[in-house]
């Protein structure tokens, strides 16, 4: 762990708070997973936060699962459903289990926004896809996180 990484956290992964008790961009590690703390928005879409789907970035430390109002980069998987505007804890790197199904691929496969739908991600396709992903086990929706912090 990086010299003056905070420590000690106030809120648990699964919850979720209308102001920021952490620091918006707060990374925390617990074992082998890393997560980091954001703001949740729903969007244009009005797409609610669902605990296990994928969030994508919407600007600097704000996320949201409304890929038509995000920047197509991969900003973790929700750790629980917060409401719009309100905090929480994404999963951004070690091993992972989305709610949803993936709906191509097979393990070893690299993960993107791009094609995907709202709050799940797809197989890239090209070169120039931003990968934030891998499926480790596409029957059981198993991924592991590689999202950019």
């Amino acid at each position: 762990m990086a010299s003056g990484a905070k420590k000690v956290f106030v809120t648990k992964l699964t919850e979720t708070f209308t102001d920021d008790r952490e620091g918006v961009g707060v990374v925390r590690w617990e074992g082998n997973k890393c997560y980091k703390w954001v703001q949740y928005n729903s969007g244009v879409g009005s797409v609610a936060a669902v605990a296990g789907n994928v969030a994508y970035l919407q600007s600097t430390g704000k996320v949201t699962s409304d890929l038509s109002d995000s920047l197509s980069i991969g900003a973790g998987v929700l750790q629980s459903a917060p409401a719009s505007d309100s905090y929480c804890w994404v999963q951004i790197k070690g091993p992972a289990t989305i709610t949803t199904a993936l709906t191509a691929g097979a393990n070893g496969n690299a993960l993107t926004p791009v094609g995907a739908t709202d709050g799940t991600l797809d197989v890239s396709a090209l070169v120039t896809d931003p990968v934030c992903a891998y499926v480790e086990n596409a029957a059981g929706k198993g991924i592991l996180c590689d999202f950019p912090y």
